[in-house]
C-alpha cells in the first residue's frame, strides 16, 4: 500500500496545504527523499523534470523553519529566473496555512529596490539564481549565518551555464552545519565533485522515469540539410497551423534569426532566450500562455519553468545534445490526456543520434517525407472545411433581408456562395525548393565497418576503451560512459568500431584533453580504462 502525505511527520498546516492542492499520494522521489531529508541528512537526488522533485525538498525545508527566528534559514538555488519563480510559487502553495512563514525570490532582471524591500522583511526562505545571490552577498544585504538548509535544484544545468564558481562562493558563505540537498537530472563528474566537497555523507536517491515519453505524443522526423531547415519550418507550420507550438533551437542566435524571418512573413511568432530583459520575457510568456501568441521559438534554458498544459506541437529545429533534453522538450505536448505531435529536423550526419533516441525512449520515431505544396494545400483545405462546418452551426444575426435578392435565383445564389468562399478559403502557396535526401543506410553500414582513424577526417585523435560487444556496449552506451566519466558528449565523437573486448573511437582533438588516459574506473563491476590507439 502506498504511503500518504498524511503519514509523514510534518506540520498540520503543511498537510492542510497539500490536501487543498488535492495531493494525497507522494510521487516516488517524494516518498523516498522526504523522510531522509526530514532526518537532517544530505542527499543527492537524481530525477527528471516533472517527477515532483520541488516538493521533495520544499516540504522538509518548510518543516525545518523556525518562524520565531527572523533570519534566512532556507535557500533554494536554480539555474534560471523562470524556474526560480516556478519554485517560489510552489513554496507559496505550501505555506498557505502557515502565515508566519515568509519567502521571497532574488533573481536577476528584477529591481534591486524591490529585493531590498523584500529582504528588509526578514524572509525565512529565499529562492534565487546564483548570480543575483552573489550580488547581494557582495552588498552585504543577505545574511546566511542562520542557514539550516540549502537546496540546489537542477544542479547540472547550473554548472553547464557556468555557475560553478558562483556556487562555490555561495557555499563558502553558509554555515558548515547546514543541510545540503542536491537534485540533478544527470550526474556528470563535476556534480560528484561538488557533492564530495560540500556535502556530508550524502544519501543517493535515484528515480527512473516510469515512461520516458508520453504515450499520447506522435513522434516524427525529417531528414533535411541545415541550409533547408528554415524552408521546411515554413512548410510544417502551414501544414499544421498550430494554435500553440514551441520550436526549440540550440542557440540564441538561431532563435532570433528564425523568429525575425517568420515575423517578416506575418507568422504569429516570438522568441524567448536568456539575453532578453526580464520584462520582455514575462511579456512573451504571458502572451503564449494566453494564446495571443501561437508559436514560441526558444532555447532549452529559456523555456525552463514555462508551464503550458496544451501545447499542440513541438518542433526540434536542432536535435539536442542529450537524450534527456529531447524527452523534456517533447514532454511539453501530449499533456492532460490530449494528443500531441513532436517533429525533429535531422541532418544527414545526425541520423545516428536519432536511432539512439529511439533506443533511449523505447519508441519508434517515424520518418516523414518533405511535404510539397499540394499536400500542404490539401491539408489546409481539409482544415478549412472542418472549421466551416462547425462555424455554420453557430447562431449568427439573421441576414435574410440582405439575401432576399439572391435566394430566389439559384444561379446567382451559387455565384454568391462561390464568391464568399473564394475570399475566405486558403490560397495555395509556393515554397522554396528543398533538396530531398535519399536514405543513407548503405553508406551508414560502410561507415560502421570502417575503422576509426581510417576515414581521413582531420581534427580527430583515436582512442581505445576496454569495453566491447561482450560487455553489451553500443554507440549509445559509449556516449553515456564518456559523458559520465569525462564530461564528453556524442557531438565530440567521430567514427566508432566495436570489437569483442574493446572499442576504438575517434575524438575531436580539442576535447581529447578531458580524457584521463590510464585512469581506471568501474563499469558494471569491470575495471575499465581509456588509452591512445595507434594502428598496428
Amino acid at each position: 500500500m502506498s504511503i500518504l502525505f498524511q503519514d509523514f511527520q510534518i506540520r498540520t498546516s503543511t498537510k492542510e496545504a497539500l490536501a487543498a492542492l488535492g495531493f494525497d499520494v507522494p510521487t516516488p522521489i517524494q516518498e523516498k527523499a522526504i523522510p531522509v531529508i526530514l532526518e537532517g541528512l544530505d542527499i543527492i537526488g537524481q530525477a527528471q523534470t516533472g517527477t515532483g522533485k520541488t516538493f521533495a525538498y520544499a516540504i522538509p525545508m518548510v518543516e525545518r523553519i523556525d518562524p520565531k527566528v527572523n533570519k534566512i534559514q532556507g535557500l533554494i538555488l536554480t539555474p534560471t529566473r523562470e524556474l526560480s519563480m516556478q519554485v517560489y510559487k510552489e513554496i507559496l502553495k505550501l505555506i498557505k496555512f502557515y502565515p508566519s512563514l515568509k519567502a521571497t525570490t532574488i533573481v536577476g532582471g528584477e529591481s534591486y529596490d524591490r529585493q531590498f524591500r523584500a529582504l528588509s522583511q526578514n524572509p525565512h526562505i529565499i529562492v534565487g539564481t546564483p548570480g543575483r545571490i552573489i550580488d547581494h552577498i557582495n552588498r552585504a544585504t543577505v545574511d546566511f549565518s542562520h542557514l539550516s538548509m540549502l537546496a540546489l535544484d537542477e544542479a547540472d544545468e547550473m554548472l553547464k551555464m557556468g555557475f560553478q564558481e558562483d556556487l562555490e562562493t555561495i557555499l563558502k558563505t553558509t554555515p558548515t552545519s547546514r543541510q545540503t540537498v542536491l537534485f540533478s537530472a544527470t550526474m556528470p563528474p563535476f556534480i560528484k565533485k561538488i557533492a564530495k566537497v560540500y556535502q556530508k555523507d550524502p544519501q543517493s536517491i535515484k528515480i527512473e522515469a516510469e515512461s520516458l515519453t508520453v504515450e499520447n505524443i506522435e513522434q516524427s522526423y525529417f531528414i533535411v540539410k541545415d541550409d533547408d531547415k528554415a524552408k521546411l519550418l515554413k512548410r510544417l507550420i502551414d501544414l499544421e497551423n498550430p494554435k500553440s507550438a514551441i520550436i526549440f533551437c540550440n542557440t540564441k542566435a538561431d532563435v532570433d534569426r528564425i523568429a525575425l524571418a517568420l515575423q517578416d512573413e506575418r507568422y504569429n511568432v516570438d522568441s524567448l532566450h536568456g539575453d532578453l530583459k526580464q520584462s520582455q520575457r514575462n511579456y512573451v510568456m504571458s502572451r503564449f500562455r494566453n494564446k495571443q501568441l501561437a508559436i514560441l521559438i526558444a532555447t532549452d534554458v529559456a523555456a525552463r519553468g514555462l508551464d503550458v498544459s496544451d501545447v499542440e506541437v513541438v518542433i526540434n529545429y536542432d536535435l539536442p545534445q542529450q537524450d534527456e533534453v529531447y524527452v523534456h522538450r517533447i514532454g511539453r505536448t501530449g499533456r492532460a490526456g490530449k494528443k500531441g505531435k513532436a517533429y525533429s529536423f535531422v541532418t544527414p550526419r545526425k541520423q545516428r543520434n536519432l536511432k539512439m533516441l529511439e533506443v533511449f525512449t523505447g519508441k519508434e520515431i517515424k520518418k516523414l517525407a518533405i511535404p510539397d505544396q499540394d499536400a500542404i494545400y490539401l491539408e489546409r483545405l481539409k482544415r478549412f472545411k472542418h472549421d466551416l462546418k462547425i462555424s455554420i452551426k453557430k447562431e449568427v444575426p439573421n441576414h435574410v433581408l440582405l439575401l432576399s435578392d439572391f435566394i430566389n435565383d439559384e444561379e446567382t445564389l451559387k455565384q454568391l456562395i462561390n464568391h464568399l468562399l473564394d475570399n475566405s478559403m486558403p490560397k495555395m502557396k509556393t515554397y522554396d525548393d528543398i533538396e530531398v535526401i535519399q536514405d543513407k543506410k548503405d553508406r551508414n553500414r560502410r561507415e560502421e565497418r570502417a575503422m576509426p582513424g581510417q576515414s581521413g577526417r582531420t581534427g580527430y585523435d583515436t582512442f581505445m576503451i576496454t569495453l566491447g560487444r561482450k560487455d553489451g556496449l553500443n554507440p549509445q552506451g559509449l556516449f553515456k560512459v564518456l559523458e559520465k566519466e569525462y564530461g564528453i558528449y556524442s557531438k565530440h565523437v567521430g567514427d566508432i568500431k566495436h570489437m569483442n573486448n574493446e572499442t576504438i573511437f575517434d575524438l575531436k582533438k580539442d576535447t581529447a584533453h578531458r580524457l584521463k588516459l590510464g585512469k581506471v574506473f568501474k563499469h558494471q563491476g569491470k575495471n575499465v580504462k581509456v588509452s591512445a590507439y595507434h594502428k598496428k
